[in-house]
């Protein structure tokens, strides 16, 4: 089962608890007798510090949660923290149900050290089962024994929304060409090669602002970023050893061109609602979109190809040619040659079919897309070469 955020908080606050309850039980039926002695109590604290592990305060509260002990941290003493009231700690937001014993906290940010920490509380009675006050010991999580299990990234389709002013204004804005736009398709063909070919196994392409940051196999905690006139220059290919495509990736190889593609057709789809940034990562499959409404998507790179341009910009794009970026044109163009070869009425009569909104059989293996394709190919040849060719 895959290790989710939430899974493997619980987990370790499972083993904390675990850990911790049972000896600080213990240590609190210790205190029973000394909680009217306040240098009796602070004598025993030192001892109880001494016992537990990883701790860094030790106090007890009364039943108000107000301190009637010193703090004892490794160093000694604090004199100053005794009537502190803590009850408005997050620590102590279960003080009202007396029928809790043990209680470990949520993390939170320590007032003083503004540090990341966890308190556990332990209630002590008496022999009556009377709460009488309770034993509190705060950690800092740096200093805790943890599982060592990292959360995966969820595989679910997440959808972040950005900044409001972005979107209040989304439609008094329009793209604005960038470098990179000029040159999309050479970049594009720089970022495959680098990912098949080069050991890049996760980028981030910036469309507006016209650069890309890349991170490598052979060193993957450094990022590099490289700008237009860097990523117009092929050459850049040189700066990076050969390597065979990444084994720890799920993303296909011979799909990377595509995801790269579609990430073209999104940037030009529309002139209000367009990509502005696109991130892939062949090691977890993730796809990341950025548009001019800044709102940002993860998604998986199938889930991400499976979808077509109406469904991001909701609606018909100010492109005509836009699914064109989609499909493999250079397939298609095999099959016009084909198709041509058949003669001048076999190539109308497939138009004709094409016109009227009737799939010819030679096409039905293919989307409306790439029908689309065929058909103004087929359609411009013919224009050109009817009357030198068929003789009409």
């Amino acid at each position: 089962m895959p290790h989710t955020l939430q899974k493997s908080i619980e987990h370790q606050r499972a083993r904390l608890i675990e850990l911790l309850g049972a000896p600080l039980k213990q240590y609190a039926a210790t205190l029973q007798t000394r909680l009217q002695d306040r240098q009796l109590l602070d004598e025993q604290l030192r001892l109880i510090f001494k016992a537990i592990d990883h701790c860094k305060y030790v106090y007890v509260l009364d039943t108000q949660a107000i301190q009637i002990s010193s703090t004892l941290n490794r160093y000694g003493l604090e004199l100053s923290d005794y009537q502190r009231d803590r009850s408005t700690r997050p620590y102590l937001q279960h003080i009202q149900d007396e029928k809790i014993d043990f209680n470990l906290s949520a993390a939170y940010i320590s007032r003083n050290k503004k540090r990341p920490s966890l308190t556990a509380i332990q209630t002590i009675r008496n022999a009556q089962g009377q709460r009488l006050g309770f034993l509190g010991v705060d950690y800092d999580l740096r200093e805790l024994p943890h599982s060592e299990m990292i959360y995966e990234e969820p595989s679910k389709w997440r959808q972040i929304k950005g900044d409001p002013a972005i979107r209040q204004g989304l439609f008094t804005q329009e793209r604005v060409e960038s470098l990179l736009d000029q040159q999309i398709d050479h970049v594009l063909s720089v970022h495959e090669a680098l990912v098949v070919d080069q050991g890049v196994h996760d980028f981030q392409l910036h469309f507006s602002a016209s650069r890309s940051t890349i991170w490598h196999v052979d060193d993957p905690y450094v990022y590099r970023i490289l700008t237009m006139e860097e990523l117009a220059d092929t050459n850049i290919c040189l700066a990076y050893p050969r390597r065979p495509y990444f084994e720890r990736a799920i993303v296909p190889q011979e799909q990377v061109k595509q995801i790269l593609r579609q990430f073209k057709a999104l940037r030009f789809a529309d002139e209000v609602i367009y990509l502005r940034t696109a991130s892939l990562n062949i090691v977890n499959g993730k796809v990341g979109l950025n548009f001019s409404c800044d709102g940002t998507h993860y998604l998986s790179y199938d889930e991400f190809l499976s979808k077509g341009l109406s469904f991001w910009i909701g609606g018909e794009t100010t492109h005509q040619a836009v699914n064109i970026d989609l499909i493999d044109k250079e397939k298609l163009d095999q099959s016009i040659d084909t198709l041509a070869t058949q003669g001048c009425m076999a190539v109308h009569l497939l138009l004709a079919k094409l016109e009227n909104d009737e799939i010819p059989s030679a096409l039905k293996n293919y989307t409306k897309a790439e029908r689309d394709y065929i058909y103004q190919e087929l359609k411009g040849v013919m224009n050109i070469y009817e009357n030198n060719v068929c003789g009409l």
